[in-house]
């Protein structure tokens, strides 16, 4: 028996009034949070709010209670002169490399390999990487993440992305090389060729974080301003210059939930796992081949070739291609050099933003490649382009508030 659409249509509604049972919908207090943290006009307060006690948390977990609380006694008062005493035996330069400076009475300034090395990764390094990843995971479990991908769509839509890039950006604050891998997510070649450009460009990662919050605890909110900033301002360049589309965000917003330990211990240890794997070892690295490069005069020699650049055009000190050098391996290892460096307040701005923006480091250099290398060669010479435009324009505007 053939039917028209009618009667298929009456068919189907016979059918379901026998077999569909419909319930009385009860609004709850779940449903009604969920709501007001998705809705524009009471959304973004509670972002702002959510954001604000994710970085309160950060700086007083990560650099007080630990870093400062404990981590700098255990590794000052007793590593240090511990070091000192066991290498005193060894050849100067053997000792540089390894414990660093003699006189240094700190290991943030000792810069050697077994000295600011292990601290950096472990005492600073370690418990802001810990506390980010810890909040983050109980932000996704909760639910929360879909619900502020909804909430910056529009924002994001300006440079040619949508709302759930927000993901991979915020997982770009733990570490850049999962973030890359997390562009996946977006749909079009142009999308993923933005987020991945800008994120490797202007998202401090948490490492680095973690070493900003220690050495320029009082200026660390304009370096972040700086970097946010470049991040709309250069999306929107290249969303402008480059085809294809950007497609509206289509995504499934779950009902807000409690976090289970099973999910969040799970994926702290996959993170906090792989951070003992890739970072460590880099910084360790770093530090030996930096040292190396002060011992053989390399870094000084580059310093006076490439000082008219950072002089004249960036407005920084010669001394700041050591740091520089370093950022190819460890951003925050770079950052902790700068503090060595007698430099004014805006220069040491200057001097981190320049660090952030510079190449990414080596890890996500190395990740950025498996995306592609048409990608990859057009992620560096958009970076280049970048921090010459970015570093002469923040060195211009230090010169019109005279404090450059």
């Amino acid at each position: 028996m053939k039917l028209n659409v009618d009667e298929r249509w009456n068919l189907i509604e016979k059918i379901s009034k026998k077999t569909v049972t419909f319930g009385k919908y009860q609004h709850t207090l779940k449903d009604a949070v969920g709501e007001l943290t998705v809705k524009p006009l009471t959304g973004i307060p509670i972002a702002v709010a959510i954001l604000y006690g994710f970085w309160s948390i950060f700086g007083s977990f990560a650099g007080t209670l630990c870093t400062d609380g404990f981590f700098v006694k255990i590794f000052d008062g007793h590593f240090l002169p511990f070091m000192q005493k066991v290498f005193t035996g060894l050849p100067k330069w053997l000792y540089y490399i390894f414990v660093g400076d003699p006189l240094a009475d700190n290991c943030f300034e000792a810069f050697g390999v077994l000295t600011s090395g292990l601290f950096l990764a472990i005492g600073v390094v370690l418990p802001a990487i810990f506390i980010f990843y810890l909040m983050l995971a109980l932000l996704e479990d909760i639910g929360y993440m879909p619900r502020l991908a909804v909430l910056i769509d529009t924002v994001l839509h300006k440079i040619g992305l949508h709302g759930y890039a927000i993901v991979p950006t915020i997982l770009g604050l733990g570490c850049n090389v999962p973030a890359v891998t997390a562009t996946r997510i977006l749909e079009t070649r142009k999308q993923r060729f933005i987020a991945m450009t800008i994120m490797a460009i202007f998202i401090p990662c948490g490492a680095q974080l973690g070493i900003m919050e220690e050495v320029i605890p009082d200026t660390i909110g304009l370096v972040l301003l700086y970097l946010i900033t470049g991040y709309f301002i250069f999306g929107f360049i290249l969303n402008k210059m480059l085809p294809g589309r950007s497609p509206e965000i289509l995504i499934d917003v779950p009902p807000y939930q409690m976090p289970t330990r099973r999910n969040v211990v799970r994926k702290l240890r996959m993170r906090i796992t792989s951070f003992f794997k890739v970072a460590i070892p880099f910084v360790l690295l770093g530090c030996a081949l930096v040292n190396v490069l002060y011992l053989a005069g390399v870094i000084e020699w580059l310093g006076n070739v490439l000082a008219p650049v950072f002089i004249g055009w960036f407005g920084v000190p010669k001394e700041t291609v050591g740091p520089l050098i370093a950022a190819f391996l460890r951003k925050d290892l770079a950052v902790a050099q700068l503090s060595a460096i007698e430099m004014t307040k805006y220069q040491m701005i200057m001097a981190v933003v320049l660090v952030s923006i510079y190449f990414p480091c080596v890890a996500t250099f190395a990740m950025m490649l498996r995306e592609g290398w048409r990608e990859l060669l057009g992620a560096l010479a958009t970076l280049v382009v970048t921090v010459f435009l970015y570093g002469g324009l923040m060195h211009l505007i230090g010169i019109v508030l005279g404090v450059a």
